[in-house]
């Protein structure tokens, strides 16, 4: 699925990496606990997450994510904005839960970007 339909269905706003719309994606995880997204996030997989700072993208980063999509309104600062922009790192923003946003993009055909097998 295009990250351009993952927008639309999260009514998500695009803070940073309108070029990487085109991108295709087959997998999501959601975590806060960036630990949790270091030991069992897939390479590729969108990341769903309330955490707003400048370690999401860090941890964005070293695991190999596609893109972050903030959940529950949540805007990323400043720091982790600029940061995203320096990986090539799109960012997004949903005013959904993260309970609604996981269940939409499942219904969507989205699969786990998780593992515990790791």
């Amino acid at each position: 699925m295009k990250l351009t339909e993952i927008k639309e269905i999260l009514n998500a706003d695009v803070i940073t990496g309108d070029s990487h719309l085109g991108d295709e994606f087959e997998e999501v995880c959601s975590a806060d606990l960036m630990s949790d997204v270091l030991a069992f996030a897939t390479p590729g997989t969108i990341l769903l997450t309330g955490l707003t700072n400048v370690q999401s993208v860090i941890t964005a980063h070293v695991a190999e994510v596609g893109a972050v999509v903030y959940i529950r309104g949540k805007r990323p600062d400043e720091d982790a904005i600029k940061l995203a922009m320096q990986k090539n790192l799109p960012l997004l923003a949903s005013p959904l839960t993260m309970f609604e946003a996981c269940g939409r993009l499942y219904k969507q055909g989205l699969k786990s970007g998780s593992s515990t097998a790791k």
